[in-house]
């Protein structure tokens, strides 16, 4: 499966996880993590999806923000964890690899009853 075929539904799910992952490496830009989250895997994410959850964790006391200076241009937003966005991180962490060791249960069932193709070998 290419980066760009994830349903969106599943990366609305993940992407505040995958966003405080980032940021537990430190203070980070929009475009510097949209960066990073393509680099995993996870395909392009928009600035219309990523500045509205960093909205939502600084609101929640998760990130904190500070402007600085560009280096010849405009200066860039930088988010970096609270202390409580620290132990956030963490903890949505181990849930999250709980959550998925739950649904790779059912998946990994649905895999191992993978049936042929009915209609392979049909014209």
């Amino acid at each position: 499966m290419t980066d760009e075929s994830w349903p969106s539904e599943w990366l609305r799910g993940v992407l505040g996880v995958c966003v405080l992952g980032i940021l537990l490496d430190g203070p980070s830009y929009g475009y510097a993590i949209t960066q990073r989250l393509a680099e995993a895997g996870l395909g392009p994410v928009k600035g219309g999806t990523l500045y509205p959850l960093l909205g939502r964790l600084e609101e929640a006391g998760l990130v904190e923000v500070e402007w600085r200076p560009g280096d010849g241009g405009p200066g860039r937003k930088f988010f970096a964890l609270t202390d409580q966005g620290r132990r956030q991180a963490r903890e949505q962490s181990v849930r999250w690899a709980a959550f998925t060791t739950t649904t790779r249960h059912v998946t990994d069932r649905a895999l191992a009853r993978h049936e042929p193709d009915q209609h392979a070998g049909r014209d």
